[in-house]
């Protein structure tokens, strides 16, 4: 068992931010979040930041508890953000539920998060089947096996039930998922912040106002 204090002065130094961060002006930020996104990850991948793409969805569960896990943007559309997942897996059946959720972006080095929130939606079966058949062969695999977040008893059992969804996708050119979906977030708040090495951050918060949006700072 850890002593207390061990973690404490484990990570006490370790810096939180780059020494050289970009600069953000609020004021000169355009009328749309999906403007701004899109410029920032633009950077973010221009600068080379690992993985821009990957995104913690944050759902909530039956039982009422928050849930949440790392997930890839698949696209960005007039529409909001999209994720996809199976609707038999546990962030699946939370959307089906309650269709809503929280995406956080977080680039450490570039000292930048964006966080949206809103109501989710289900993409066309068509477009469902689209972005299943663009997955490797192996990731298409294990959304046919369908057992996402279930008990694994061993590594032969995955191998096994990868191999036999592996059979069939060669077997059948173009083998579609009845479960597979695309899940689009439309933003009813994004929040932008970079960080500041004094603390005094940046927030700008779009809210969603009429047609438009609203901008609003925040206090750090």
């Amino acid at each position: 068992m850890n002593e207390p204090g061990l973690i404490r002065d484990l990570v006490r130094g370790v810096p939180v931010f780059p020494d050289d961060m970009p600069p953000f002006d609020p004021q000169a930020a355009p009328g749309s979040p999906v403007d701004l996104f899109v410029e920032w990850l633009t950077r973010a991948v221009e600068d080379g930041v690992a993985a821009p793409h990957a995104v913690t969805l944050a759902t909530v569960g039956d039982d009422g508890m928050p849930d949440a896990r790392v997930v890839i943007l698949k696209d960005l559309t007039p529409a909001g953000w999209q994720v996809a997942s199976s609707l038999d897996s546990p962030k699946g059946r939370q959307l089906a539920a309650n269709p809503s959720a929280a995406l956080t972006f977080f680039w450490p080095a570039a000292g930048r998060q964006v966080r949206i929130r809103g109501s989710v939606s289900t993409a066309t079966a068509e477009e469902n089947d689209a972005d299943f058949q663009r997955r490797h062969p192996v990731a298409r695999a294990l959304v046919l096996a369908g057992s996402q977040s279930s008990v694994l008893r061993s590594r032969e059992e995955l191998d096994a039930a990868v191999g036999e969804q592996v059979e069939r996708l060669e077997a059948a050119d173009g083998l579609a998922s009845t479960t597979w979906t695309v899940f689009t977030v439309a933003p009813d708040a994004v929040e932008f912040w970079q960080a500041d090495q004094e603390r005094r951050h940046v927030r700008l918060l779009y809210s969603r106002s009429g047609e438009g949006w609203r901008r609003e700072l925040l206090w750090p």
